[in-house]
């Protein structure tokens, strides 16, 4: 096998999960340009119906239905349902996720429980619904949604946090049980991803000076600049693809170095220096 193809996934069913809009759009529509079929679940038939009409406009062929990762009975369904029609899943990304910024004391159990079962417990149940098919049919890709959370803290964030730090070990746990069976499990863990929903993060100030945020970000980040989804596609196609069949395990932080960096005085920064990227996606987690 050539190099490039290492990279391609012809022949391969991706389904990405919560994938009507934002960053699990922007993965299907990477994967779908190497080859791979889409299929992806949402949480109501507006935001499939709304999937659909995207993937038809990029002129991918994708199948959508409603599933709430939450529930095992639909994923098991949805699953079965996959896998009658195309007879297998290689690749599963748990991208679905909710943030509630509350502050810890404030929060209560329900909205606790809330962002545990979707951020963490959703990867568990559908990565305990394809695994049996990937041992069967000798292999598969598992990929999750970490995020900086997975290894810091931030205020008001305690639950998304949490969810994305076990996670993390999650990821570790399913490369430690199944390594054995050709799957691997690695997960991305985006920074700060330009989008509608963070936009008002980096609009200009009456006076015509930077956003505070927008300032705090760029003086942590050694990139000085925010992410793009174009930014995170490369890495979800590689670790979907054979070209990482020996990597298992690993959380990839796409974050323009601010786990690397202590960061600097914000007030040191030279804006001239910036430069600004486009919003590319509107995400469901805007904040990491």
């Amino acid at each position: 096998m050539g190099i490039i193809d290492k990279f391609r996934l012809d022949g391969k069913v991706a389904w990405i999960t919560g994938a009507s809009y934002g960053l699990g759009l922007a993965y299907a529509e990477a994967m779908a340009e190497v080859g791979a079929q889409i299929v992806f679940n949402d949480i109501n038939q507006d935001l499939v119906d709304r999937g659909l009409a995207e993937y038809k406009k990029k002129g991918i062929d994708a199948f959508g239905q409603i599933c709430d990762v939450t529930n095992e009975e639909q994923v098991d369904a949805f699953v079965k349902e996959v896998i009658d029609k195309y007879g297998h899943i290689d690749i599963l990304v748990n991208n679905a996720g909710i943030i509630k910024r509350i502050p810890m004391v404030e929060m209560t159990v329900k909205q606790w429980d809330q962002v545990i079962n979707v951020d963490l417990t959703g990867p568990f149940i559908c990565s305990k619904a394809v695994i049996p098919y990937m041992i069967k049919q000798g292999g598969g890709k598992i990929i999750n949604a970490c995020s900086m959370m997975s290894e810091l803290g931030r205020e008001t964030v305690s639950a998304y946090a949490a969810a994305k730090g076990g996670l993390k070990m999650l990821t570790k746990n399913i490369c430690s049980e199944y390594g054995q069976y050709n799957i691997q499990c690695n997960a991305i863990g985006p920074g700060y991803i330009a989008t509608p929903q963070t936009a008002p993060l980096r609009e200009k100030q009456a006076d015509g000076s930077m956003h505070p945020f927008d300032r705090f970000i760029r003086s942590k980040t050694p990139a000085q600049r925010w992410g793009t989804t174009e930014d995170l596609q490369g890495l979800a196609v590689f670790l979907a693809a054979p070209a990482s069949d020996f990597i298992n395990g690993q959380v990839v932080y796409i974050d323009g170095g601010i786990l690397a960096y202590i960061g600097q005085d914000p007030s040191q920064l030279d804006e001239s220096k910036f430069k600004d990227v486009e919003e590319t996606a509107d995400v469901k987690v805007a904040d990491k």
